[in-house]
């Protein structure tokens, strides 16, 4: 009897083993991952989840899976920001009209996935990667991000271009630049008032020539086309440097921006110093010092 009891209770256990090992049909993935989506638009993964949401196959729906490392000790600066980008384009799907369960968004760290990053030869992060609901990720279901930037409206693009499927993103609105404007025309306004009786230096042609230097700096230097495409400040490269220069021409960091600005400057300052060192009211002295550092300016 004993020796029936014991064969019953092993049998017992080796069947709710192979049903816990049982796979998830396509139907019970689509349910979990659409359930998971409308709590979360963008649903955290691991190894596991990965495996069992992403990599198995039949399944007729995409996913867009974020490869990032938001560990602190992991000292990427960039995915914060590329997160909250991607949290964007998650929420104004989840909340779109034409939501639906053949379209998820997923983020896989490193932490909780180092054998993924591994098996698909991820170095860096972030990653962002389209899974097709039929086939292989080629090429471009990866997002280059050094070409287009990882702001909120590219990854969206981008996610029309390898799945016909449109996402209006919706940005909160941000009255940062509303009032800064705000703030500036109040300091104007008030250093017009208290000035009301002397403003010749609105006729100062200096004023105005550096004001209008400032302005062509910021516009020649990329500020435009970084508040367009959202580019990274910097980014390591894989031998764990810093680069401070794209090595693409289609592409540029934000730092960099700020180095062809200030290399504009030197050679706009160097101009002018050479130009009032040959103004011939200067004294013979006073000449020599302008135009040497013009020179080392221009040179530079």
């Amino acid at each position: 009897m004993v020796r029936w009891y014991y064969l019953l209770l092993a049998f017992t256990i080796a069947i709710g083993f192979s049903e816990s090992k049982k796979e998830l049909t396509q139907g019970e993935r689509v349910q979990q991952l659409t359930d998971a989506a409308i709590k979360k638009p963008i649903i955290n993964l691991n190894s596991e989840k990965f495996r069992q949401f992403v990599k198995a196959t039949p399944r007729n729906y995409s996913v867009v899976v974020m490869f990032t490392a938001l560990a602190a000790n992991r000292q990427c600066g960039i995915c914060r920001h590329a997160s909250d980008e991607f949290q964007l384009v998650g929420n104004s799907w989840r909340y779109s009209p034409s939501f639906s369960n053949k379209l998820f968004f997923a983020m896989l760290d490193f932490d909780e996935g180092s054998d993924i990053f591994q098996q698909l030869h991820l170095n860096s992060a972030p990653v962002f990667m389209h899974f097709p609901a039929k086939g292989k990720p080629k090429k471009l279901d990866t997002l280059e991000i050094q070409r287009v930037g990882f702001s909120s409206e590219s990854i969206a693009r981008w996610v029309a271009e390898r799945t016909e499927i449109q996402i209006r993103v919706f940005r909160p609105p941000n009255y940062t630049g509303l009032l800064a404007l705000v703030v500036l025309l109040a300091m104007v306004v008030g250093l017009l008032y208290l000035r009301k009786n002397n403003l010749d230096f609105l006729y100062n042609s200096t004023t105005w020539g550096l004001i209008a230097l400032a302005f062509v700096f910021v516009m020649t230097s990329g500020q435009m086309w970084n508040h367009i495409r959202g580019p990274p400040f910097l980014q390591k490269t894989q031998g764990g440097n810093i680069a401070y220069i794209h090595g693409s021409s289609q592409g540029q960091f934000i730092v960099e921006t700020y180095i062809i600005a200030s290399l504009y400057a030197a050679v706009s300052l160097g101009l002018v110093l050479l130009t009032q060192g040959y103004n011939v009211l200067f004294p013979s002295h006073r000449r020599g010092s302008l135009t040497r550092p013009g020179a080392a300016h221009s040179g530079l």
